[in-house]
C-alpha cells in the first residue's frame, strides 16, 4: 500500500474502533443509564439508521464534485459533535437530536471512505484495498466493544460518557489523519473527469438508474444486508432466545465467533477468491448462508440438547462470518469498477443507501417473525439467501470479463465503457471506444486460454 493508502486505512480502523465503544450498549444507555425508557431508545435506534437514509442521496454529488476528503473531514467532525452531545444526553430531545447527527455523520463517512480507496488503489491492489479495510474495521469494532465493556458501569453514567467521548476523539483523528493524505492525481482520473463538470452535472439518479448492472448489483445488494446483518441483533437474536432458549450471554459469543471467523479467514479467504469471478463468489456466499439458516433452524426447531441448540447458533454467526469474508475483496470493488469516473461518488453513496434501507427493513421484518413465527422465520431466509445465489448469476451476466474477474485483464479495471449506463458511450471518441474494445476482448482471449 501507498502511504495515502495506509493512512485512509488507520483512519478508517480508528473510527471503527471509537464506534465498538458506544454500538453495544447505546439501548441500554438509553433507556436504563439515563432512565428514558425503552420506548425512547427505540426512536433514538431509528432515527440514527433515518439520518444516515437522509443524507446519503445527497453525499455522491458532494463528492463527485467536491472530491471525498472534504466530504469525510465535514463528516468526521460532524459525528464527533454527535458523539460528544449524546455523551451528555439527559433528554429525550437532546438524545434524539444528537442520534441524527451522529446516524447522519456516520452515513457520510462510508462512501467517502470508499471513494478515497477508489482513488488510491489500482486494479492490482484494490481488491485487497477493500478487503483490509473489512478485516480492520471488523478488528477495531471487536477490540472497541471489548475494551468499552471493561469500562461500562450502569450505576455510574460518567462511564458511558466516558465512552461516547473516546468515539468523538476517534472521529477527530480520522479528520485529521484525512486531512494529512494526498489525493494521488492519476493521469486516467483526470483524463476521465470532465473539465467543465457536465458529465457531474447530467449525472445523479437517472443516469445510475439507466446502468442495468449498477441496479441489479443494488438490489443484490439488499438482498445480502437484508439477509444478514438486518437479522444479527434482531429477528435471530430474538429467534435464538425465544425458539432455541439460547441465553443472553451466549449471543455476546456468537457475535465473537462471527468476529474471529472474520479476522482469521479474512486473507485466507482473499487468497481463494480474487483469482475467480466475482458473480460465482457471491452466488457461494448465498449457499453457504442458505445452509447458516439451516442450522439456526436446527438450533431452534430441533430436539436436540441445550448444549447442541447453542453450539449450532454460535456455528450460524461463524457462517455468516465467512460469507462475509468473500464478500468483503468481491463486492465493493465491483461498484467501483462499474462506476464511471465522473460518478464514483454517487455509485458508492446510491449502495450504501441500498445497505442502509436493508438495515431499516430488516429488523423491522425479522423482528416480530423471529420472536413469534419461527418456523417460517426460517424458511423465508433460507429462500432469501437462495436469492442471492440467483441474483448474483444473473448479474454476471451483465458484467465484462474484466469487471467479473479483475485478474484476467492486464490493464486497468477503470475502463468501464461496455458498462457506461445506455446513452453515455455516444459521447465517448473513436479512440476511447478502440481501447475499450481493445480491452475486453483481450479479456475475452485471456479468458479462453
Amino acid at each position: 500500500m501507498g502511504a495515502a493508502l495506509r493512512r485512509i486505512q488507520l483512519g478508517s480502523a480508528l473510527s471503527a474502533f471509537g464506534l465498538g465503544f458506544t454500538v453495544p450498549y447505546l439501548y441500554v444507555y438509553v433507556a436504563q443509564v439515563r432512565d428514558l425508557g425503552a420506548g425512547t431508545a427505540g426512536v433514538v435506534l431509528a432515527v440514527f439508521a433515518m439520518a444516515a437514509l437522509a443524507v446519503l442521496p445527497f453525499t455522491g454529488r458532494a463528492i463527485d464534485r467536491r472530491g471525498p476528503l472534504p466530504v469525510l473531514v465535514v463528516a468526521s467532525g460532524l459525528a464527533a459533535v454527535g458523539a460528544a452531545a449524546l455523551g451528555y444526553a439527559s433528554s429525550v430531545p437532546a438524545a434524539v437530536l444528537s442520534a441524527a447527527v451522529l446516524g447522519a455523520g456516520t452515513a457520510v463517512m462510508q462512501p467517502a471512505l470508499a471513494t478515497m480507496l477508489v482513488w488510491c488503489s489500482g486494479t492490482a491492489s484494490r481488491t485487497r484495498a477493500f478487503a483490509m479495510q473489512f478485516f480492520l474495521q471488523n478488528l477495531g469494532l471487536g477490540l472497541g466493544g471489548l475494551v468499552g465493556g471493561q469500562l461500562v458501569d450502569v450505576s455510574r453514567p460518567a462511564s458511558f460518557t466516558l465512552l461516547f467521548l473516546i468515539e468523538a476523539v476517534m472521529f477527530v483523528v480520522l479528520g485529521v489523519v484525512a486531512v494529512s493524505v494526498r489525493m494521488p492525481r492519476t493521469a486516467s482520473l483526470g483524463d476521465a473527469r470532465p473539465k467543465d463538470g457536465s458529465a457531474a452535472e447530467g449525472g445523479g439518479m437517472r443516469a445510475l438508474l439507466s446502468h442495468r448492472a449498477m441496479v441489479q448489483l443494488c438490489v443484490l445488494g439488499f438482498v445480502l444486508f437484508f439477509a444478514c446483518y438486518g437479522q444479527f441483533e434482531s429477528g435471530l437474536a430474538a429467534y435464538g432466545t425465544e425458539a432455541a432458549g439460547i441465553q443472553p450471554s451466549a449471543l455476546g459469543f456468537a457475535l465473537a465467533a462471527n468476529t474471529a471467523v472474520i479476522v482469521v479467514a479474512q486473507f485466507v479467504v482473499l487468497r481463494l477468491v480474487e483469482r475467480r469471478r466475482r458473480s460465482r463468489v457471491i452466488a457461494a456466499v448465498g449457499l453457504i448462508w442458505a445452509f447458516a439458516w439451516i442450522v439456526a433452524g436446527y438450533a431452534g426447531l430441533g430436539h436436540g440438547s441445550q448444549t447442541m441448540a447453542t453450539a449450532a447458533f454460535i456455528s450460524t454467526y461463524a457462517l455468516f462470518g465467512l460469507g462475509e469474508a468473500m464478500l468483503s475483496p468481491t463486492v465493493a470493488p465491483l461498484v467501483a469498477d462499474l462506476a464511471p469516473e465522473s460518478m464514483v461518488g454517487q455509485y458508492n453513496s446510491a449502495f450504501a443507501l441500498c445497505k442502509q434501507l436493508a438495515l431499516a427493513v430488516g429488523p423491522a421484518v425479522g423482528g416480530p417473525m423471529g420472536a413469534a413465527l419461527h418456523g417460517p422465520y426460517i424458511v423465508t431466509f433460507v429462500l432469501f439467501s437462495l436469492g442471492i445465489t440467483v441474483l448474483a448469476l444473473r448479474l454476471g451476466r451483465r458484467l465484462t470479463p474484466v469487471q467479473d474477474q479483475p485478474s484476467l485483464g492486464h490493464v486497468p479495471s477503470r475502463v468501464v465503457a461496455v458498462s457506461l449506463p445506455e446513452g453515455e458511450q455516444s459521447g465517448a471518441d473513436a479512440a476511447d471506444r478502440a481501447v475499450t474494445v481493445t480491452a475486453s476482448a483481450a479479456a475475452s482471449a485471456t479468458a479462453g486460454r
